[in-house]
Order: structure tokens, then sequence, then C-alpha cells
């Protein structure tokens, strides 16, 4: 039960990291909190063109949702429902960090290094949609709606664990839930084009 608890509580503690923030700072960029859509994230952080740390951001986040998975998997060996549990804890760590007073991001990053960790051919299949929606569309919150939307399908069709189809089906839940604003602005003809900068919030 300790391991149980301290993998859970590591996943948490790992998803609140704020990589948009840490990279903002080695960059001696403002707080991405402070400007354009207020998210800190990796699209937020691209749009102050630096891309070294917008990427920075999108591995580091990325990086904190496959991690805690992983090891889940392969080293502590938990069940699928404790697998499925730490894959939701990380991806909430991020939504609601510690770090940040619980005002995250939105969490699409996070959930593709979730999605890697359980099966890499899920998260190539989300990474995919979203790269194709994005090349079609150029707007990022379309194509993290899609790819969120997908992704019960793909873990569906791929034959994973009930425990996994039930987390995978959540995560896109919060996703959907994250993006509400941007959805109303997709529907208003008012979202932000990819790497195109917002007035300061």
């Amino acid at each position: 039960m300790l391991t149980i608890a301290f993998v859970i509580v590591a996943a948490y503690l790992l998803g609140s990291i704020p990589f948009a923030v840490v990279a903002s700072k080695l960059f001696n960029l403002p707080d991405p909190r402070t400007y354009g859509s207020g998210n800190p994230g990796a699209t937020n952080v691209l749009r102050t063109g630096k891309k070294a740390a917008a990427v920075l951001t999108l591995v580091g986040d990325a990086a904190k949702g496959w991690l805690p998975v992983y090891l889940a998997i392969k080293f502590f060996m938990l069940s699928n429902l404790l697998i499925a549990v730490v894959a939701l804890v990380v991806f909430l760590g991020h939504l609601f960090p510690i770090f940040l007073r619980f005002k995250g991001g939105k969490g699409v990053a996070t959930a593709l290094g979730v999605l890697l960790a359980l099966n890499v051919w899920i998260g190539l299949s989300a990474l995919g949609t979203w790269l194709l929606v994005a090349l079609v569309f150029r707007l990022s919150s379309l194509s993290a709606l899609a790819a969120a939307v997908a992704t019960p399908l793909y873990v569906f069709l791929l034959g994973s664990p009930l425990e996994w189809l039930a987390a995978s089906l959540l995560i896109t839940v919060l996703l959907v839930y994250r993006h509400k604003g941007n959805i109303r602005n997709l529907l208003d003809g008012k979202e932000s084009k990819i790497g195109q900068k917002k007035p300061a919030a």
C-alpha cells in the first residue's frame, strides 16, 4: 500500500511541475500566465516567438505524463486499474498543479505522454490526428479537441484494458472542458492560429 501511495503522490507532484513557467524563466521570457491566452502551455509560450522555449515546454509536459505511467507498468508492475489511476493523477496534476495554486494548463502534451506510455500506437494515433488537423486548419485547440475525441476510439480498437478505456474517456472529458473557452472562440471564428501572437492578457 505504501508503494502504491508513493507512486500516486509522486505522479501528482510530477504532473504539477509547470514546464511552461520553468522554460520561460530559463529563456528570460515573461510568465506565460501574463500574456496571450494566459495558459501555461507550449502553444502560449510559442507566442513569444521563442521556439526553443516552446519545444522545451512541450517535451517537458509530455515527459512528465509519460514517466510515471511507464514506471507503473514496467517497474512497479501495477494492475491495470492502478495504472489507469496513475495516468489520471499525473494528468490532474498538470490541470490542477499545487505549485501554481491549482491553476494549470489544458493538458494536451501531458495527455500525449500518458498515452505513449500506455501504448505507443495509441499515442502516435492521437499525435497523428493532432498533426493532420493542425496542418489543415492551423488551429491548436481544434487539433487538440479532435485528437482527444478520437483517442478513446483508438484505445478501444487497439484492445486495451477497460480500465484504460475508462481513463481515456475521463481525460477526453477533462480536455474538452478545459477548452470550453476555445470552443466558444472557434464557434465565433475568433480562435488564434498556431504561432499567432495575441494581445497581453
